[in-house]
């Protein structure tokens, strides 16, 4: 099965086109020129799971059409979008940032989706798809050190409550490094799924590891990739898995 991770930066793109004429102006532009590149990027995987992080769902920047549903509609999978902010938000009352979310894809059945959020931070969603033989957690935690820490206990709560094997995977945001995260790796008992520290970001040069997969013992990696294409300010994680038995389990241990 396979996995696909990526922070599609809402298809806003990279480079001198995205500073122009101002920096981080890319943001305020129409995207579905840079979005079918993407599109036609995730297609050439044949990914059965893609989690998207930064969707637009439906703003003037994307021509009122929500991404998630374009791309799963090209893929033939079913899609969860949500979101990033509570309907409570204040920020919920801001013309194109109130479009803003993530999304879960899948050619699988779903069997169940809850929308999360935490408790602490702006960006708060955490989207639960549960499948047959495991379940995914998709999260994009907050730019500050202190807030990040709240919601990984509020994580790890939502993740040992869980039966079957888990994927938790998502922009971590990490930037004192994977030190961050050993406290919740620890309690939980999650694998990292990029073993060898691969960087994902920025795209174009990659030196740091913000995105990450983790996963449950039960899953087994066969393979991790993360392409150098640059649709985005992130570069996409690729992770190959199956779902194994305890005595599978003992033995890759």
């Amino acid at each position: 099965m396979r996995f696909l991770l990526y922070n599609i930066r809402y298809g806003a793109g990279v480079g001198k086109r995205f500073h122009f004429p101002v920096p981080y102006s890319g943001y305020l532009k129409h995207t579905n020129g840079n979005l079918r590149h993407i599109v036609e990027f995730i297609r050439s995987l044949h990914p059965d799971i893609i989690a998207l992080i930064e969707v637009d769902s439906g703003s003037y920047r994307s021509e009122k059409s929500n991404q998630a549903e374009a791309i799963a509609r090209e893929m033939k999978h079913y899609h969860v979008y949500q979101s990033k902010y509570p309907v409570d938000s204040m920020v919920q009352k801001i013309p194109l940032v109130n479009k803003q979310g993530n999304a879960l894809l899948t050619n699988h059945a779903i069997k169940r989706h809850r929308f999360h959020y935490f408790r602490d931070g702006m960006k708060r969603l955490v989207i639960e798809l549960e499948l047959n033989e495991f379940s995914i957690f998709l999260v994009h935690l907050s730019l500050k050190f202190r807030h990040r820490q709240y919601q990984l206990q509020d994580l790890h709560a939502m993740v040992e409550n869980i039966e079957k094997p888990v994927i938790v995977a998502g922009d971590f945001n990490v930037f004192g490094g994977d030190r961050e995260l050993q406290l919740f790796t620890a309690a939980t008992g999650l694998k990292n799924a990029n073993d060898q520290g691969q960087p994902s970001h920025p795209s174009r040069s990659p030196r740091r590891q913000l995105d990450y997969i983790f996963h449950s013992p039960e899953i087994q990696v066969n393979r991790f990739q993360v392409p150098q294409v640059t649709f985005s300010d992130h570069a996409p994680l690729v992770c190959d898995f199956e779902v194994v038995t305890a005595s599978q389990v003992d033995h890759y241990r």
